[in-house]
């Protein structure tokens, strides 16, 4: 199974390499499922400080509670003609004579990543060469000639960056790579191939999870071509990824019985579709499949009917509805009467009394919207805010990004002396507000309302506050973790309480009132916020500067000795 490219000095024909390496033949590497391979399962690199306890074997006894695979079928069988083309070659790739050898290269494809010396050791016509192709995207595969190497292709492919934040797509253009190498050697009717890591350290992409991609990826396409390859040889330059590959092999090329079923155990959750790239739940289309529903149908009197009429009995639904999903019909309501019932709700709710504007707290009428009337709201708001330039509204710092709160949440920071109602578009301003919250929305955040000194300025009514909700969507209902308060009237304590009552009454009984800026401070940390000059000058007026002193230069809060 393993094979150290120290040893191996039986060279073709008696000559090494341009380079003075020896060329090794392929049955010089044992096979994956050669019984003398299995021995080499053990620590046998020349490496003393590297311990392969480090790399615990999963064929292993399996951990207590594990002694089973409790019936569970295998998605990696064992198959023994599978694992009679695989081979774990430690060396560099272009020393083995085969009829490929697998570059990993940029999108330039003027140099070698994984195997720097492949460039070197095939002459200046492989540079040349790669010179006409016009580059490779990343995830794909291009062929070229081998020139002095022993093999008689070189297939180069491009490696993704690796980035957390995008694991997932890092992972399918990984997948893609190994799988357009493969199919690249069927359509040019070669039959083996030398593959070595094509993740790299300078991409950031980490060793054994891009290992678990390439083993499962050669797996699945071996599935459906082996009778069209030969031999597929892994080849490491590094420890490590010698060891990685010695412990994940027997997971997905399993040799018996035994490896099979501790492999089912051992294997990750996510093994990928049945070409060895990520399944992404979220983009799977579901299909519902129809109740089974008894029908009891009275007994009819057959009646002969002319041609004419059969059309009209089977264009009767009464027997279908009966079929029909109830959620799913809703979705398929005639649109005209979806938006005449909508029009009726609104002239009820309209017509009946409205306690909330006879106190001055705006039109808190109409019925509330569904989730997909939600939806579709803030999808038109978000996509004509992205089409405008609304930098006036960011000059007057009414709303804006802070750092993080305590515990790490994203903080929106709103200034309630800054809205500036009579010379502010409201419009403009709830298309800002949209185009500011969406991407914080999207998981727990926070906001912090400094309300020093915005009782001398009008502000909105609570029935555009009630649009703006509904605007924003659910999801920033859900997602908010608390509105911080800082500097509170009781005027403005009211005006909460109404929007509890009229408005929501989860989202506005996250709100939380600090009286002072050393409270607000436990929440959210002061070099996590950017304040207005005002709101020192008016916590000192109300407060007379208790527990705390403000250094007037830098701003920095100290606690009062």
């Amino acid at each position: 199974m393993y094979w150290s490219g120290a040893t191996a000095t039986t060279t073709r024909g008696g000559s090494p390499t341009a380079s003075g390496d020896s060329v090794v033949t392929l049955d010089q590497v044992p096979r994956w499922n050669d019984a003398e391979s299995r021995s080499s399962l053990g620590y046998d690199n020349d490496d003393p400080s590297f311990s392969n306890s480090y790399f615990p074997d999963p064929l292993t006894s399996p951990n207590e509670g594990e002694t089973s695979s409790n019936g569970m079928v295998s998605r990696f069988p064992v198959d023994h003609e599978i694992n009679s083309k695989i081979y774990l070659w430690r060396g560099n790739p272009w020393n083995l004579e085969m009829d490929a050898v697998v570059n990993s290269t940029n999108e330039n494809m003027d140099e070698a990543q994984d195997c720097p010396g492949l460039h070197a050791a095939a002459g200046p016509g492989l540079a040349e060469e790669c010179a006409t192709l016009g580059g490779c995207r990343t995830g794909m595969a291009k062929v070229t000639n081998a020139y002095d190497l022993p093999a008689r292709r070189v297939i180069h492919t491009v490696g993704p960056k690796y980035a957390v934040k995008y694991h997932t797509a890092a992972e399918n253009a990984l997948s893609h790579c190994y799988r357009s190498c493969l199919e690249l050697l069927i359509e040019n009717g070669l039959h083996s191939i030398a593959m070595g890591c094509i993740y790299t350290e300078a991409k950031n992409y980490p060793r054994e999870p891009a290992a678990h991609v390439a083993i499962r990826t050669v797996r699945r396409l071996l599935e459906k071509q082996k009778d069209k390859i030969t031999a597929v040889v892994f080849c490491t330059t590094t420890t490590a990824d010698t060891e990685i590959y010695k412990r994940l092999l027997p997971l997905y090329f399993p040799r018996d019985k035994h490896e099979e079923e501790v492999a089912i155990l051992k294997l990750p959750a996510d093994v990928g579709d049945e070409n060895g790239e990520t399944i992404i739940d979220e983009r799977k289309i579901r299909i519902k499949p129809l109740p089974k529903k008894t029908v009891i149908r009275p007994p009819q009197v057959e009646v002969d009917l002319p041609v004419s009429d059969v059309g009209l009995v089977r264009r009767n639904s009464s027997y279908l509805d009966s079929y029909l999903d109830p959620a799913f019909m809703s979705l398929i309501k005639d649109p005209d009467q979806r938006r005449k019932e909508q029009w009726e709700k609104t002239a009820q709710a309209q017509s009946g009394w409205n306690c909330a504007k006879m106190l001055g707290f705006g039109d808190l009428g109409g019925p509330p919207l569904s989730i997909a009337e939600e939806y579709s709201l803030h999808s038109r708001y978000l996509t004509k805010a992205n089409s405008l330039n609304l930098s006036e509204i960011a000059e007057m710092k009414i709303v804006y990004r802070g750092g993080v709160d305590s515990e790490g949440r994203p903080v929106m920071v709103v200034v309630g002396a800054h809205f500036l109602l009579r010379c502010l578009g409201l419009e403009r301003f709830v298309l800002y507000v949209v185009k500011e919250f969406e991407p914080i929305i999207q998981k727990p955040y926070t906001i912090v309302y400094f309300h020093s000194a915005a009782s001398l300025q009008l502000q909105p009514d609570l029935g555009w506050m009630r649009r703006l909700q509904q605007i924003l969507g659910r999801k920033h209902q859900r997602n908010l973790h608390a509105v911080y308060v800082l500097h509170p009237t009781f005027h403005l304590k009211a005006t909460i309480f109404a929007l509890q009552l009229f408005v929501d009454n989860v989202t506005w009984k996250k709100v939380v009132y600090a009286d002072r800026l050393l409270q607000l401070f436990r929440h959210v940390p002061r070099e996590q916020l950017t304040i207005p000059d005002f709101v020192f000058q008016h916590d000192l007026e109300v407060n007379g500067g208790k527990g705390l002193i403000v250094d007037p230069r830098t701003k920095y809060v100290y606690h009062r000795p």
